[in-house]
């Protein structure tokens, strides 16, 4: 057994003749008799009391804890008090991802998990918990992708805490708890004609960011901080090195999602609009800091800017010039009378011009890979579970191989020898895929 059992109330002391006894203490009849001692992995000793008549559930408790130790299931009795708040904060501040990523994971938790979890010590955890939380993420109205990945966090927090033995089990991996869900939609592409409708509509200077988007699949952030350097017109090619973001509700330069760089074809029609587009608006130098806020400065000569000069602002962009060009163009509701804002309409947001690109890719014949490189989209399957309704139909291609391989093997000509041994050409005359009455 780990460790022993310390009898505070008797101590023993030589009695006569050197014969050992058992003496009263001064705590005798007051307090918690015994005593469960033993040296955890750590080499500190760790302890917990227990009352008069319950030395066998202290024995008990120490065979346990030996138990636990041989099986390298051993969890620190007093470091897993602490509290889910206190050890996601620290996770927060040493766990390695990108600082902008950690920013925005950090204000997840402190708005809808903190509130719920954060006072709950960590060896308390029960999927119960979980359960209860995710519900009370639903009734607060939050469900969806962001409830996902509100959830997720608790699930990584809780992932690093059974690596450091604070926590024996996630209770978010019981197969009683479920993620929030997230309803699955097709994503159905825009028209060419709607596309060319809301180019239309917004004012002169913002209109190549359709092409950019419906043309080359840039997302809204890396047109918005795209560089005139990073056209390049001799070689028909956008080279997407950075994007505009905010990183604690600071505009940065930073690099594409997910750190992927990449080259994207740069079609004609839309290179001779961002040249109509430089010759009236004219690149403008802008100085921001490098990835996060306080990083290094760097200079930018930006295609896109405010009409005082300054880099646009996504928010501001998607209410005052992308939503009333979507209005104009008939894609949403105008404003009622006396309401100052247009309804939400996510799913006609600027990345619905990436998804009319994959579209018309797709159709064209490009394969998925391909499609993946130019997205930025690390991983092709992604591309593939988000667009894979949009390709052709695989069984009309199938018939129209088969039946193409069929027909050209029946109408080739044979040559046979007759039975003089001379040759004969015979034309076949039977289609296999046309059906013969019987």
């Amino acid at each position: 057994m780990a460790g022993h059992i310390q009898d505070r109330w008797y101590k023993v002391e030589p009695g006569p003749g050197g014969k050992p006894v058992k003496v009263k203490t001064e705590r005798y009849g007051s307090g918690l008799r015994y005593r469960a001692r033993y040296v955890g992995p750590d080499g500190t000793e760790k302890s917990k009391s227990f009352p008069d008549r319950q030395k066998r559930l202290a024995e008990q408790w120490l065979a346990h804890i030996e138990a636990d130790m041989s099986r390298g299931a051993y969890i620190d009795p007093k470091a897993s008090r602490i509290t889910f708040q206190q050890y996601a904060e620290r996770w927060l501040g040493n766990h390695g991802a990108d600082p902008n990523t950690g920013f925005s994971m950090e204000s997840q938790l402190r708005l809808h998990a903190f509130p719920y979890l954060g006072s709950r010590p960590l060896a308390s955890f029960q999927p119960a918990h979980i359960r209860d939380w995710v519900a009370q993420l639903k009734t607060a109205g939050l469900s969806g992708s962001y409830a996902r990945v509100i959830y997720s966090n608790v699930r990584s927090v809780l992932n690093a805490a059974v690596d450091d033995t604070l926590l024996a089990k996630n209770p978010c991996a019981a197969r009683s708890v479920k993620a929030p869900t997230v309803e699955a939609k097709r994503v159905i592409p825009w028209t060419a004609e709607r596309i060319f409708a809301v180019r239309a509509e917004l004012p002169e200077r913002y209109r190549a960011v359709v092409d950019l988007g419906a043309g080359c699949g840039l997302r809204q952030g890396e047109i918005l901080g795209i560089d005139v350097d990073a056209i390049d017109f001799a070689a028909d090619t956008v080279h997407v090195v950075q994007q505009l973001k905010l990183s604690r509700s600071k505009a940065v330069f930073a690099p594409p999602k997910g750190g992927k760089l990449r080259d994207v074809p740069l079609p004609g029609p839309v290179a001779d609009a961002l040249r109509a587009h430089m010759k009236q608006c004219p690149p403008v130098a802008i100085t921001l800091p490098w990835g996060v806020v306080g990083g290094p400065l760097v200079t930018k000569r930006l295609l896109f800017t405010g009409p005082l000069g300054g880099h646009v602002w996504r928010g501001m962009f998607n209410t005052d010039q992308w939503k009333p060009a979507l209005a104009a163009a008939g894609v949403i509701a105008e404003r009622e009378e006396g309401r100052g804002t247009y309804a939400a309409a996510r799913e006609h947001g600027m990345h619905a011009l990436r998804h009319f690109y994959a579209s018309v890719l797709l159709d064209a014949g490009e394969n998925v890979k391909a499609l993946a490189e130019y997205l930025g989209h690390t991983d092709p399957g992604l591309t593939l579970r988000v667009y894979a309704h949009l390709m052709p139909s695989s069984q009309e291609r199938t018939r129209n191989a088969v039946a193409k391989l069929y027909n050209h093997a029946c109408s080739t000509p044979k040559i046979v020898l007759n039975e003089h041994h001379q040759e004969t050409t015979i034309t076949p005359t039977h289609h296999p895929h046309k059906r013969e009455d019987r």
